[in-house]
């Protein structure tokens, strides 16, 4: 398996990060491999795929260079750069970009034959793979991301937002719970990134990130030994962005809305993060929370100046209750 040697400097200033860029990669890999996670990202696929193979069918050049790219298991390094982080805001989608286009093209061309395990495609022996790349990536991002990015970024901010109640709870080995496939804290100062088999990496003293995107995609990246980055996919309930199924009864006996609600607070979670993840109004959200906490379905807590609601035991009987239909 791979680890990483994680001292607690490096621990210390851990951070999450948005980042455009990657949420625009993380797509073109989707619209690549042309499979959904769920029913919301099938429906996205089903309107952007048509207009994204015809793109490349009309630019044979670009189409093997992303396929060679995306390599049979190791992304080209140029493709994703590790996320700059601005303290608490975002990198610009553009500033982001523009690291991919100024790569020199000896390197874009090493990358890929890293990525690709063997020699180089003919075709891609020339010098403006790196603009090629930008070019495609701002294509996915003005066509298949930015019309929803409002909504995907409040989903991201509310995984940022659970991770860290989940940190302050428990820990890391809390935090990294189910965050990608093959990772989890060892103990000991160690990250296991993957089951692969990987030359252990020590980050004592480098910058190491944690980047959300919506699609089901996850990849690693880091520049030299300084930057490391963990790219990975939102947990499943924030990914579907509300679309949780509600039980018939429980609708009838609640209202839809505010059952829907309480369904989203199987993990604990703000009132941002349901406003993000039900598409309600916050007025609305707030009253369907003031009637549940009356009635003892749920309880709040503070954690920072986050405050989180949770089901109560009344609440988790209820839902086991509509659930086995007794």
């Amino acid at each position: 398996m791979g680890w990483w040697q994680v001292n607690a400097d490096t621990l210390a200033g851990v951070r999450f990060v948005v980042s455009p860029l990657a949420e625009a990669t993380a797509s073109l890999k989707t619209l690549e491999r042309a499979t959904a996670a769920h029913p919301g990202e099938r429906a996205w696929l089903d309107a952007h795929l048509p207009a994204y193979r015809k793109r490349l069918s009309g630019d044979p050049i670009t189409a093997l260079l992303i396929r060679a790219a995306l390599g049979r298991t190791w992304n080209a390094t140029f493709l994703t750069p590790t996320p700059t982080s601005t303290g608490d805001g975002e990198p610009a989608f553009e500033q982001e970009l523009a690291r991919i286009r100024q790569t020199p093209p000896e390197t874009a061309r090493a990358d890929l034959t890293e990525s690709l395990g063997g020699p180089l495609p003919t075709r891609l022996h020339r010098s403006d793979l790196p603009e090629r790349t930008a070019d495609l990536l701002q294509w996915v991002w003005g066509e298949a991301v930015l019309p929803y990015w409002p909504g995907r970024r409040e989903i991201i901010k509310a995984d940022i937002i659970t991770r860290t109640a989940k940190l302050s709870r428990g820990g890391w080995a809390a935090a990294l719970d189910d965050m990608r496939p093959g990772m989890r804290w060892l103990g000991g100062s160690r990250l296991q990134i993957t089951m692969h088999d990987h030359a252990p990496r020590e980050l004592s003293g480098a910058q190491l990130m944690f980047v959300p995107v919506t699609p089901r995609q996850s990849w690693l990246s880091w520049d030299l030994s300084h930057r490391h980055a963990v790219v990975y996919p939102c947990s499943g309930i924030l990914a579907e962005a509300g679309r949780a199924s509600v039980p018939e009864s429980l609708g009838k006996l609640l209202g839809p809305a505010r059952a829907g609600v309480l369904v989203l607070l199987e993990t604990p979670k703000t009132t941002t993060q349901l406003v993000a993840l039900t598409g309600q109004g916050l007025g609305s959200v707030g009253r369907h929370l003031k009637i549940m906490l009356d009635a003892g379905l749920i309880r709040r807590r503070r954690a920072g100046r986050a405050v989180f609601y949770y089901r109560t035991d009344a609440g988790e009987v209820l839902m086991e209750a509509q659930q086995t239909g007794t």
